[in-house]
């Protein structure tokens, strides 16, 4: 399993022949904006519809033939808009040919932010497990921390990629009780220092973790790790 870090929530995972994209923030991404153009992918896994976790999901569908996997209404969005989907619910999930993708719950909301400060209502928030090639990935989303992360972890992970921003997900103290609970061999932290609100020092985080007896990779953007 590669995975490359994008910045913010947004990572490219190359797992079992197959490119996954989350969370795209890509063009507008304040820690560096890439090229939606350059990121080939099969898949674009979207955890909620707020824009700086969906801003390039329909580019890279267009652009790369991708599907969009996302919960059930913003996946409707999307293929209202002509994008192929897969519109998951928290709890179910998918075999595919190369693997399995589950969504699993988050607490947090889910809204398109359009014009003139509407926001329209597209259902839940989500994470996302993906298991294949005998590897196993947990996306949190922007969640809280919540204790069903137990049952995500029960059955072994290999990464788990987890927000620490506070102020809209959880911080860096609750981030370290959800380590307690999913029980990841590594995890990663995102969704922090892209805007004032959610500043954070990663390695206090990784020293909190370790502290706790957990092993945590601060990625740089574009940085690029092997598992």
């Amino acid at each position: 399993m590669r995975v490359t870090y994008f910045g913010h929530s947004t990572f490219l995972v190359e797992i079992a022949g197959q490119r996954l994209v989350f969370d795209p923030f890509l063009r507008d991404n304040p820690h560096g904006s890439v090229d939606p153009a350059a990121v080939p992918c099969d898949y674009v896994l979207c955890s909620h519809a707020h824009d700086d976790h969906i801003a390039d999901a329909l580019n890279l569908a267009k652009l790369h033939g991708a599907t969009i996997v996302a919960p059930y209404e913003l996946a409707n969005h999307f293929a209202q808009h002509g994008a192929k989907t897969l519109d998951l619910m928290p709890g179910g999930g998918v075999d595919l040919s190369w693997g399995r993708i589950q969504m699993t719950p988050a607490v947090h909301s889910s809204a398109l932010e359009l014009p003139k400060g509407e926001n329209r209502a597209m259902g839940l928030a989500a994470g996302y497990v993906v298991r294949a090639d005998g590897k196993s990935l947990y996306h949190a989303g922007d969640t809280a921390l919540f204790g069903d992360m137990k049952l995500i972890g029960r059955h072994g992970l290999d990464l788990a990629l987890i927000p620490i921003g506070d102020f809209y997900t959880m911080g860096p103290a609750d981030a370290v009780e959800a380590l307690n609970l999913l029980r990841p061999k590594l995890a990663v932290p995102m969704h922090y220092n892209t805007f004032p609100p959610i500043r954070q020092d990663p390695q206090v985080f990784a020293a909190r973790a370790a502290a706790a007896g957990f092993e945590v990779r601060v990625m740089r953007a574009a940085e690029v790790l092997e598992i």
